[in-house]
C-alpha cells in the first residue's frame, strides 16, 4: 500500500491493521508530511523490526515525473506516469509566488469544446496518493506558494480524492497549508459543489465561458444537465463574506464570445455577487477551430465589466512556447505510445 495522501484517519486504521499503537499513525503523518520522509526506513520513532515488516509490504508511494518542457517565462510542464496514462502539472512561478496547477483525473468526461483534455475521453479517476504526488515528487516542492486544481480532469467528478488531497494539505497533523492557497475548480456539477462548499473552506473556480446557456452547452456539455444559472443561483445560497472566494474562468474566443452582448449577459448573470470573473488569453491546441480575443479587445471585455460593478482581471498566458495548454503534452505522449 501506498501511505503518502493518507489522511490522519486512514493511518489510524492502518496502524491498527498492522498491530501498532494509536499514536503511530501520527508519527507516520510527521514524517510524511512535515519531515518528507522518502522511505518507511527513515521513520526512526517506528520500532527498526516494525520498519522492516512495513517496508516488505508497503511504500512512501512517490514517483518522479517522466519528463519535463520548460518556457522562456519560466513556467514548466510535467508529465507523470500514471498505470498505463499520462498526467499533466503544470508550475507557473510569478514573482513571489509559485502556483501548482494539478491534475485529478487521467482523461475527462466532460468533453469540452475547446480542451485537449476532453478530446482524450475519460481514463480513471487520481487517488489522493497520485495528486499530491505532483507536488511532492517535483524540485520546486517547497516553493510552491498556491495550488490549483485546474489541470486534467473535473475536481468534483472525484471529490473523494480531491477532498482527500485537500485535507492533507490543510490539516494541522498535514501541511498546514490555509485553504485560501487551495483553488478548486469545476464545470459545474451541482451535487458535488453543494458537498464541496459545505465540506471544505478552499476557494472555488467555475469554468464559465459564456452566460448564455445555448452557447455554453455547445461549448461545455455539462450545461445541459446543470445550467449555469442553476450553478450561480446555488452558489448565492452560500455565504461568500468571509476570505473564501469564488472566481468564473473565461476563455475569450474571438467573434464568439467577446462581444457587448456577451457583456451584457454576464452583468445579468452575476450582477451583485461577491465574485471575481478571470479573463483567460485562448491557447491554441490542433483542430480547434477557434481563434484568441485580441488584447486590446480584451481589455475593454475588463474595463467594461470591472466599470459595471463586477471585478474583472486578465489573466497572463503562460508557457506558449511549450504544451502549455491542459492535455496537450499528455496526448502527444499517449500518441507516441500507441
Amino acid at each position: 500500500m501506498e501511505l503518502y495522501g493518507k489522511t490522519l484517519s486512514e493511518l489510524e486504521v492502518f496502524a491498527q491493521s498492522e498491530g501498532l499503537p494509536r499514536f503511530s499513525a501520527k508519527q507516520m503523518t510527521d514524517w510524511l508530511y512535515r519531515k518528507h520522509a522518502t522511505s518507511l526506513q527513515q521513520m526512526t520513532n517506528l520500532p527498526k523490526a516494525v520498519r522492516q515488516r512495513l517496508s516488505e509490504q508497503h511504500n512512501i508511494g512517490l514517483t518522479p515525473p517522466l519528463k519535463v518542457q520548460q518556457s522562456a517565462d519560466g513556467t514548466k510542464k510535467y508529465l507523470f506516469g500514471v498505470d498505463n496514462h499520462f498526467v499533466e502539472t503544470a508550475y507557473i512561478p510569478d514573482r513571489e509566488r509559485a502556483t501548482l496547477c494539478v491534475s485529478s483525473q487521467v482523461g475527462c468526461r466532460m468533453g469540452c469544446e475547446f480542451c485537449a483534455t476532453g478530446k482524450q475521453g475519460f481514463q480513471q479517476d487520481l487517488s489522493a496518493n497520485q495528486i499530491l504526488n505532483q507536488l511532492r515528487s517535483i524540485p520546486e516542492f517547497e516553493s510552491i506558494s498556491n495550488m490549483v486544481f485546474m489541470g486534467m480532469g473535473e475536481p468534483l467528478n472525484n471529490l473523494d480524492e480531491v477532498l482527500r488531497a485537500t485535507e492533507v494539505l490543510t490539516a494541522p497533523w498535514g501541511m498546514g497549508w490555509s485553504p485560501k492557497r487551495i483553488t478548486v475548480s469545476t464545470v459545474g456539477l451541482i451535487p458535488p459543489l453543494r458537498r464541496f462548499l459545505a465540506e471544505s473552506r478552499c476557494h472555488l473556480a467555475v469554468s464559465l465561458h459564456t452566460p448564455f446557456a445555448d452557447e455554453r452547452a455547445a461549448m461545455i456539455p455539462a450545461e445541459r444537465a446543470f445550467p449555469i444559472a442553476d450553478v450561480v443561483a446555488e452558489i448565492r445560497r452560500h455565504d461568500w463574506s468571509g476570505q473564501r472566494r469564488v472566481s468564473f474562468e473565461y476563455t475569450m474566443l474571438h467573434n464568439v464570445n467577446d462581444t457587448p452582448r456577451h457583456i451584457a449577459g454576464l452583468q445579468q448573470l452575476l450582477g451583485g455577487l461577491e465574485c471575481r470573473v478571470n479573463l483567460i488569453g485562448l491557447h491554441p491546441t490542433p483542430e480547434s477551430h477557434f481563434s484568441p480575443t485580441p488584447t486590446a479587445d480584451m481589455i475593454r471585455f475588463r474595463d467594461t465589466l470591472t466599470a459595471h460593478g463586477i471585478t474583472t482581471t486578465i489573466r497572463a498566458s503562460r508557457g506558449l512556447d511549450i504544451s502549455a495548454a491542459c492535455g496537450l503534452l499528455s496526448t502527444a505522449e499517449q500518441h507516441k505510445t500507441k
